[in-house]
């Protein structure tokens, strides 16, 4: 997948995010060494580069949390509103590793 691609994609999470601000949806997120952490709450703000959540903890607190879109598209971070997932892979023929490298190497010649 090329960078013009994905860069396409990510401005596609971006603006369908939007649409979804003030909604309640559910995150998924996976943070390595087998650790995967479910959260629910209302999608905030989106943001250039990145969105954030307040998300519902133990005795009625909240919390905020922020999740990058390159998270989105590489399946890290997964969101679902009512059992529906919003997104679908978007990540098939390229390994996480290999778009990792490709994002890394945008950075530099930014």
């Amino acid at each position: 997948m090329d960078l013009a691609k994905q860069a396409k994609i990510v401005d596609s999470i971006h603006d369908t995010l939007d649409d979804f601000v003030g909604q309640r949806l559910k995150v998924r997120a996976n943070m390595g060494r087998s650790k995967i952490v479910e959260s629910e709450g209302v999608l905030t703000q989106v943001h250039p580069r990145l969105f954030i959540m307040e998300v519902d903890r133990k005795r009625g607190r909240k919390a905020r949390q922020s999740y990058q879109y390159v998270d989105v598209l590489t399946g890290t971070v997964e969101l679902s509103q009512n059992g529906e997932p919003l997104f679908g892979a978007f990540v098939e023929d390229m390994s996480v590793e290999e778009f990792t490298l490709t994002v890394e190497s945008e950075r530099v010649l930014a």
